[in-house]
């Protein structure tokens, strides 16, 4: 182990590991195939790169995410460490050249992604490489069971057969006993040495809050606490429009999605790292590999689909050791719209037959036939065409990619992009001036409102539906204006290719998968149930609970939770402020933040008095959010 310490000292100018790293790495250099269970922010990348860096030849990362890869490359390549991506997008002529630079450059790490293991010449190449360690990164995408089923990582135990004398090493930061049990036998680790850190995270203040106007509570919070904060949020349009919303109160934002471009990406997330923007607002495309120690407030606006994820992401505050909060916004309608967003788009049986029919018809595909053809393909148009929904047939179709029946390339938004390139007075003019273009604009300024800012992808199908006309006017509108100068736009006649993988066979592909689909169905529903008890248990210490679900018990109270805090918060005279309540009550229904200002009292004070009516029958909530007296 000295020289593994001196290794660290030299290239990460660290003086010690953290427990258990060094029992890690010392597995590692003992030939030892290895299980490590590291939560986020435990250091795990250390685990693989500093055995890597004892042991001669090459290390051969696996890993799912392209920007993980290229910041850990990155990160390795600013140590003078050699190290190589094959990412995405990469000609075949370039990839022979990186594989040679392997083979001959003296490089100590190649990162692949599961899906380039599926390509026979770049195994080929790798089982002629000096291979001294496989690390497999985000090791819980290998199981059925976890949140993020990779089915490309079940290839990845065939190294095993090319390489059957170098150690495997599995990690992760997030996975259920059920989970971790997989790991090791779809790998086929060989008497796995396991190390497991804890889950808990002592400085970590687990808090969820009720609130019919969530902007009000971000606003409170983000005042309170004015260190580095990220915001956590549905979809794009949700982040412009927090981004905006917050922007007004005067707050410093950075925001970040899938749909960005990379230059965007890299120049938002660079203002947020360098404190310029205080909040960091995104969708869960971002924060893998993102390493800020100074992350005081971690707010999720909307109910996560699974605690897996909403731990990871939680886990980005308080990397420092100081205090920091993982605050989850909950409404009344919120349990709601997540079953009908998560559950209820789920495709069963019947409609995974229907649309595996319907896309071979689509092409014109007969029985027995269709093997390795490919096709460009436009969800939008093939949803519109047979009046599919179209999230329900995504996933329908995600699925069937997934269980190898036919591969999928998608980018279904960001094939039709578009920026306004005048300001939103001259827009507005325009629109005044121009009354049969008017529906198709406002609908656009609608549903994209960062497109003043930034090439944005859109759905002609949505703003067709939108503005009660047809796709081929939106796409006439939109060229009027890109010859006006008032746009940038740029279409391509299709948005992905899709190929089959087996012979047309309606009956036999879909019976052989439906047993692996009512399995993954019910593992999301059982996922969101947890996800809803963590919401809903006003007992239960909130670490406590997230230390149980992945299967730690004995776990004492944390003592600064949401839960705990309220045991300890003692109010001068609730029954008094009930009694205020109830009487404010009697001219009609209000809102708790319309009860919170008209009697000058603290938000939690309010809940908790509210939460006491409700328990006692003597309050209840209408449609509008408003409490009544019942």
């Amino acid at each position: 182990m000295s020289e593994a310490l001196q290794i660290l000292r030299k290239y990460w100018k660290y003086d010690r590991f953290r427990i258990p790293q060094d029992a890690i790495i010392q597995s590692v250099l003992d030939g030892k195939d290895t299980f490590a269970l590291l939560p986020t922010g435990g250091g795990k990348s250390i685990c693989f790169q500093v055995p890597a860096m004892v042991l001669p030849g090459i290390c051969l990362v696996i890993s799912p995410l392209v920007a993980l890869m290229k910041d850990q490359v990155q990160n390795l390549q600013k140590r003078d460490i050699k190290a190589i991506a094959l990412t995405g997008g990469i000609p075949t002529d370039e990839l022979i050249d990186l594989l040679d630079n392997c083979q001959f450059g003296n490089y100590k790490f190649l990162y692949v992604s599961p899906e380039r293991l599926q390509s026979e010449w770049v195994v080929e190449r790798i089982k002629s490489l000096p291979i001294s360690l496989i690390a497999v990164d985000e090791a819980h995408c290998i199981s059925q069971w976890g949140h993020d089923f990779r089915p490309a990582y079940l290839k990845v135990s065939d190294l095993k057969d090319f390489f059957p004398k170098v150690p495997f090493l599995a990690l992760t930061a997030s996975a259920t006993l059920k989970v971790q049990e997989d790991i090791c036998k779809e790998l086929r680790l060989d008497q796995p040495a396991i190390f497991k850190s804890s889950f808990t995270r002592p400085n970590i203040a687990y808090m969820v809050f009720e609130t019919e106007d969530k902007l009000y509570r971000v606003q409170q919070i983000l005042t309170k606490n004015q260190e580095s904060s990220i915001i956590y949020v549905r979809n794009r349009k949700a982040c412009h429009d927090m981004a905006s919303q917050l922007n007004s109160l005067g707050f410093t934002t950075a925001y970040y999605h899938g749909g960005l471009p990379s230059k965007d990406k890299e120049q938002q997330m660079q203002r947020w790292l360098n404190n310029a923007a205080q909040v960091m607002i995104a969708t869960n495309a971002f924060g893998m590999g993102i390493d800020k120690p100074d992350v005081k407030t971690v707010i999720h606006t909307q109910l996560p689909d699974n605690l897996e994820n909403y731990y990871q992401e939680a886990g980005r505050a308080g990397r420092n050791g100081a205090k920091a909060f993982a605050i989850l916004l909950v409404a009344p309608s919120d349990i709601a719209a997540s079953k009908s967003q998560f559950i209820e788009v789920l495709p069963d049986k019947d409609y995974l037959k229907t649309v595996y029919r319907k896309l071979n018809n689509y092409f014109q595909i007969a029985y027995g036939e269709g093997y390795n053809e490919t096709f460009a393909f436009n969800l939008n148009r093939f949803c519109a065409q047979y009046q599919l929904p179209v999230l329900k047939t995504f996933n329908a179709l995600q699925f069937l990619d997934r269980q190898g029946v036919l591969s999928l390339s998608a980018n279904f938004s960001e094939k039709i992009s578009i920026q306004f390139l005048l300001p939103s007075k001259e827009i507005i003019r325009y629109i005044s001036l121009n009354k049969s273009h008017e529906d198709i604009m406002v609908s656009i300024l609608r549903n994209y409102p960062g497109v003043y800012d930034m090439e944005v992808g859109i759905n002609t199908h949505l703003i067709a539906r939108k503005a009660n006309t047809s796709e081929d006017k939106v796409h006439y509108v939109l060229n009027i204006l890109q010859e006006k100068a008032i746009i940038n736009y740029k279409s391509q006649a299709n948005d992905s290719q899709l190929t089959f993988n087996e012979v047309r066979e309606d009956d036999r592909v879909i019976n052989l998968l439906a047993k692996f689909l009512e399995k993954q169905n019910q593992l999301k529903i059982t996922q969101l149930d947890s996800v809803i008890a963590y919401i809903s248990d006003k007992k239960q210490c909130k670490s406590q609970f997230l230390l149980h679900y992945f299967g730690e018990t004995d776990i004492p109270e944390c003592g600064i939770c949401s839960v705990c805090m309220s045991k300890k918060q003692e109010y001068a005279n609730p029954a008094a402020l009930a009694e205020q309540i109830t009487i404010l009550l009697q001219n009609g229904g209000l809102t708790s933040r319309e009860i919170e200002n008209t009697l000058d009292i603290s938000p939690d004070a309010t809940i908790f008095v509210l939460q006491l009516l409700l328990e006692h029958n003597r309050i209840t909530i209408n449609k509008q959010n408003q409490y009544i007296l019942k």
